[in-house]
């Protein structure tokens, strides 16, 4: 080993870099790694983290930049360190582990592990010595390089049940079964009963966005016309945007909030969150009307497209929390900096609109938020015109976003994930279609491109992260699933043949790679990935949707889209093996509520038949982009070369073309057509 530097200076990811200077002598997750262990009979210590994780940081300070720590796990151990949005096939398994063993989890996770990657140890944060009654890494380190000397059996055996009760957890199936309305009736249920009527949210502190949840009660709204299901889903929309979780000067959202009440996020931004709450927000638009959350989801947009779009048109992962050894201090403001910038009369303004005060909200200093609104006292108190409030204020939130990108700024993750790449293709290709910009369909375009051009091997097979020129990592089911959605939300953007092709083909080979022809359901990892101590398969919808959840849908909308069976076959017999820890706890599974909710019906086709450029033809697509119909496909018959190519993934399409030479729509609900249309306002009617 280097004495300044240890193997993981040649890593790609983030996260182990930032780790390559540590005394520890760190492997990256790697087959030498175990041979070194086998050989020297030791155990494996295993930490998994990412690069933006506040805890992580903290854990590295304490202990892995220490010398005494290095010490004991160069001496004992075999030390990999795994940064797991790279391989969350690894974290998969070894969170699973942590919370049989522990009961709960979380990063930094810590593991240890025979040579034989089997798991007899597990937990996340440990302090380097005892503390908040937490052990400490050290007691831990010697505690098990001595039972490792004495009772190394124990531990193995240890290690083999650990390992049998994992695979079983994964390979296990829940037998045939069935949901029902009845089932999405109990989720609902479930999140009145711990619904926060103050502040919205579900739960108590620390709340997290969980936009799918939001996505399921609008369809469920859209479905039974639940009033309370649209309540909820307004009431925590507008409390997370008034709150600090929400940045009003820079824009995005934060991590998660440590309070009940949105005010005190955890300052980390992630790519995945403002994807999946930029598409949360639009469709409350769509189903409202109301401007604000149209405004919302634009300025996520902007912030992404601003700061989180690498110059090849991919989207970075994550900004972190801290900057200049400091949580928060980049987002942080006191009332004598407001004013510095913006003067005595507008500095005032501005602190009172956002409740920066001189005791502050946090640490002293306080996060813009707008939990307690002023702003009607305001106007009149500052003679200001009515709406000039509004105006003045991004005046100055401008010139405030100007001084703070003077700031040492918090560190960026640059690397490009093909599954949160996915997600922000499908929430920009939503906005595009509801707001009518086509600059954010360019941008979803452009992130298409690289990931075919860059995350894609010769041989066709896709990969899961680019960075620095590389491409590594065979892809997950995520990968596919997430990407195939954002394929399908382009198509509907811009109904370009090119989109639904590969849609067809990315599903067809996540079929191949990933389908458990015994037990029904996808693997997290392909059959052709590296062979590990048990084979994920994950279904509950947590941070994110689960790629089985997603999967669902897309295969539900494909087989609507084209007609093919065996995509419904396969959506069929991925409920029928999920049904029973579904009905369990609906509300831990709503996106593949979603995909029920779909499943059950009734479902519409709409095909436009029309030639591109057609006025009328693209003023039925335009209302068809606008409205909130998640049970509705829509395809478009173009007509010439490109009608023939769609014919082809949907031969039905041959029968649906114009009549006398005008755009006509066909509507079709439960598998019964209504009468062609080639009159735009009828059409709305059906709609």
């Amino acid at each position: 080993m280097d004495l300044n530097n240890n193997r993981l200076i040649n890593e790609k990811s983030p996260y182990l870099l930032q780790h390559a200077h540590n005394p520890v002598d760190w492997y990256p997750w790697s087959e030498e790694a175990f041979i070194k262990a086998s050989r020297e009979n030791k155990p494996v210590f295993l930490s998994i983290g990412y690069s933006t994780c506040h805890w992580c940081h903290v854990m590295e300070r304490e202990s892995f930049e220490d010398q005494e720590v290095a010490d004991l796990l160069n001496g004992g151990y075999v030390s990999i360190k795994v940064d797991r949005e790279e391989r969350p096939d690894l974290d998969h398994i070894y969170m699973s582990v942590c919370h049989a063993m522990t009961g709960q989890g979380g990063w930094p996770l810590t593991v240890v592990m025979t040579p034989e990657k089997k798991p007899f140890f597990a937990g996340t944060y440990f302090p380097k010595k005892e503390k908040w009654g937490r052990p400490g890494l050290i007691n831990i380190l010697d505690l098990v390089s001595k039972k490792w000397e004495k009772e190394r059996d124990t531990l193995v055996q240890a290690g083999e049940q650990i390992t049998e009760g994992m695979r079983s957890l994964y390979e296990a199936s829940s037998g045939e079964g069935k949901l029902t309305g009845e089932t999405l009736q109990k989720a609902y249920r479930q999140s009145m009963s711990i619904f926060d009527r103050r502040h919205g949210g579900f739960g108590e502190s620390p709340k997290f966005p969980t936009p799918h949840n939001l996505a399921f009660l609008l369809r469920f709204w859209k479905e039974t016309g639940e009033k309370e299901a649209l309540n909820m889903v307004e009431k925590t929309l507008e409390s997370m945007y008034n709150g600090g979780i929400y940045d009003h000067i820079g824009f995005g959202f934060s991590r998660y909030s440590t309070d009940e009440k949105w005010l005190v996020p955890h300052f980390e931004k992630m790519l995945y969150d403002n994807a999946l709450l930029a598409m949360v927000y639009i469709e409350a638009y769509q189903v409202t009307g109301k401007e604000l959350y149209a405004s919302v989801a634009r300025e996520i947009f902007t912030y992404i497209l601003r700061d989180m779009t690498s110059p090849e048109g991919g989207f970075y992962s994550a900004e972190d929390a801290d900057s200049e050894g400091a949580e928060g201090k980049f987002y942080v403001w006191s009332p004598d900096e407001i004013k510095e910038v913006l003067g005595e009369r507008d500095g005032e303004i501005f602190c009172r609109k956002y409740n920066i005060t001189p005791g502050g909200n946090f640490e002293g200093h306080s996060i813009p938020n707008m939990i307690l609104d002023a702003a009607g006292d305001m106007a009149a108190e500052f003679n200001l015109e009515e709406g000039g409030l509004t105006g003045l204020t991004e005046e100055l939130r401008q010139k405030l976003f100007e001084a703070r990108e003077k700031r040492v700024h918090p560190y960026k993750d640059d690397k490009i994930l093909t599954s949160w790449n996915g997600l922000m293709i499908a929430a920009l290709a939503k906005g595009a279609a509801a707001l009518d910009e086509p600059a954010y369909s360019r941008a979803a375009m452009r992130a298409v491109d690289l990931i075919l051009n860059k995350l894609t091997r010769q041989d066709g097979r896709l990969l899961a992260r680019y960075r620095d020129g590389e491409s590594a990592f065979p892809a997950y089911l995520d990968d596919f699933a997430f990407l195939t959605w954002g394929l399908l939300e382009l198509y509907r953007d811009t109904f370009k043949i090119f989109y639904l092709k590969k849609a067809v083909e990315l599903t067809g080979r996540m079929i191949e790679l990933f389908w458990d022809e015994e037990n029904g359901g996808f693997f997290f990892n392909g059959k052709d990935a590296e062979q590990l101590i048990a084979r994920p398969k994950e279904l509950y919808d947590g941070a994110i949707p689960s790629g089985n959840s997603v999967a669902l849908l897309n295969l539900l909308r494909l087989a609507r889209l084209t007609g093919n069976a065996e995509f419904a076959s396969i959506a069929e017999k991925q409920v029928s093996a999920f049904a029973g820890r579904v009905e369990k706890y609906p509300w831990g599974h709503t996106f593949f509520l979603v995909g029920i909710d779909f499943m059950n019906g009734p479902t519409r086709e709409i095909v436009i038949a029309g030639a591109e450029g057609d006025g009328d033809a693209e003023a039925m697509l335009k209302a068809v982009r606008r409205a909130f119909i998640p049970k509705t496909v829509v395809a478009f018959n173009p007509g010439g070369q490109a009608g023939k190519e769609i014919e082809k993934l949907a031969p039905f399409l041959k029968e649906q073309g114009p009549i006398g030479g005008r755009a006509t729509a066909y509507v079709c609900q439960n598998y019964a057509c209504q009468t062609p249309t080639t009159d735009y306002k009828k059409f709305i009617g059906m709609l």
